[in-house]
């Protein structure tokens, strides 16, 4: 059975696909840059990889006719609070006019819980969604989610932010909000349990976890589950933009996201429309049971996917092949050379655990300095972390850097800067072997934008000297 999955990259999208290919199905999978998709060799033979931008409808004419089961996963949340809703209706029309012209014969979708009278931007914008792929002729099954927790997931990484970080909390009124979260690994399974089930062709279901819960409830046990002692104070005092700067700084997430999240928490997201159990019986984890299972993950280093990894700070997506090839002209370059007698493995390896919880491995303080001065403008700051702790793929995020290029076997490390800045800026770890010694090539590049691009270049440069020479000396030597 041949199965198109849009929103590949997504921390949905990823995850099912690898699942589909592990049941046997053919899967095309739709991403905007095929370099931000890493596919394991064994199942590459079972997939392929479809460069498409639903926003650009000149780039759908690759896609394949011959499809049976087409997934709907995009969404805009992350992007312009002002304009996601606009994006994601006109995404939906161009899969529409699309997927009509194929021999599809079931589109699924998975939007959220909408069954409040008055709903938040982000639930009408899903609704309307709905609305439109129904527009395609194909029988649509619609899953309606509330709240996701798995390891990487958004809803879990903020609560994660706000409980361990947060011993007391001030929080706004939605904590007393009720909603039904639901674990990912019974997310992919109705996901997966609904393919080619005639009963569930143009019907709504809302698909939640085995209990209900407030959004407090929600934070105490998360602190119970990490032996944290957590004290929640919910005042009514903090307006919806206030709750958004709350979570914009204390979590990794953006702020488009937390104001789009904070609108949303005025809604109770609980199962009403049944029926799914009859058709697609699970055994459904309790929330308690979701966030044990998240960090049993996490402390394997097994995270499949993570939101992170799909959200870039520019105002367009990032195409990596975009910015592999690192400028010369117009730029400044600081290169620092270091010879080293260690095993080259060794470092390499130092390189590819850089950021996240083990650091810049050098004054990690004045980091999260400039992670927090970012969030101050407006940027990712330095919370996103990085996905897995030991390995690095292209695209992935890296505190607020993007993965570009990352090859052990080559000993070369590239990244692109996301935080907000005058320019353009990338940072390259390299090892050589020249004259029979081993080389440590750093490389920062910075591409200036005006006046105030090359003013703060300067401003940078004193600090350069003794951080970029400490971050290399502590790359070659760590762990020895």
């Amino acid at each position: 059975m041949k199965v198109l999955v849009t929103g590949a990259t997504g921390y949905i999208g990823k995850r099912l696909v690898y699942y589909l290919l592990s049941q046997g199905y053919e899967v095309y999978a739709t991403v905007r840059d095929r370099n931000r998709f890493p596919v394991p060799e064994n199942i590459q033979r079972h997939t392929e990889i479809l460069e498409a931008d639903f926003l650009e409808v000149a780039s759908l004419k690759c896609l394949p006719r011959e499809v049976d089961i087409a997934f709907y996963l995009i969404h805009s949340m992350s992007a312009s609070y002002q304009h996601f809703n606009d994006l994601e209706a006109k995404t939906a029309r161009n899969f529409a006019h699309y997927i009509k012209t194929t021999t599809c014969r079931q589109i699924i979708y998975l939007g959220g819980i909408a069954n409040d009278s008055e709903l938040s931007r982000h639930l009408n914008s899903r609704k309307h969604v709905e609305e439109i792929l129904a527009t395609a002729g194909i029988p649509v099954t619609i899953l309606r989610a509330a709240i996701i927790i798995g390891s990487g997931s958004a809803s879990f990484e903020i609560i994660r932010d706000l409980v361990e970080k947060l011993p007391v909390m001030i929080a706004p009124k939605w904590l007393k909000s009720r909603c039904q979260p639901i674990g990912i690994r019974n997310v992919i399974e109705y996901l997966t349990g609904v393919i080619d089930k005639p009963e569930t062709y143009n019907k709504v279901f809302d698909i939640g976890g085995s209990e209900i819960l407030t959004y407090k409830q929600m934070l105490a046990i998360f602190a119970q589950v990490r032996g944290l002692k957590r004290w929640i104070i919910s005042v009514p005092v903090l307006s919806p933009k206030l709750s958004s700067y709350w979570l914009y700084f204390v979590t990794a997430t953006s702020f488009a996201l937390a104001r789009s999240l904070v609108d949303s928490m005025k809604n109770e997201v609980i199962c009403r429309n049944l029926g799914i159990a009859q058709i697609v019986p699970l055994s459904l984890m309790t929330y308690k049971e979701s966030v044990e299972l998240a960090f049993n993950r996490i402390d394997q280093n097994e995270v499949a996917s993570s939101w992170k990894d799909s959200f870039s700070n520019s105002d367009n997506p990032l195409k990596v092949t975009d910015f592999i090839q690192v400028p010369e002209e117009g730029c400044f370059k600081d290169q620092r050379d270091f010879v080293f007698d260690r095993s080259p493995e060794a470092v390499v390896n130092n390189i590819f655990r850089i950021g996240g919880l083990r650091g810049w491995y050098y004054l990690n303080s004045l980091w999260r300095l400039r992670g927090f001065i970012d969030k101050l403008f407006g940027g990712v700051g330095l919370r996103r972390g990085r996905t897995n702790l030991a390995t690095l793929n292209p695209g992935d995020a890296l505190d607020f850097w993007r993965v570009l290029y990352a090859d052990k076997a080559e000993k070369r490390l590239l990244l692109y800067a996301e935080m907000k800045l005058p320019g353009e800026a990338w940072l390259e770890f390299k090892i050589t072997n020249q004259n029979q010694q081993n080389h440590l090539i750093q490389t920062a590049t910075f591409r200036p934008k005006g006046i105030l691009g090359r003013l703060y270049w300067y401003a940078v440069l004193p600090f350069h000297h003794f951080i970029f020479n400490g971050m290399a000396r502590n790359i070659i030597h760590f762990g020895e």
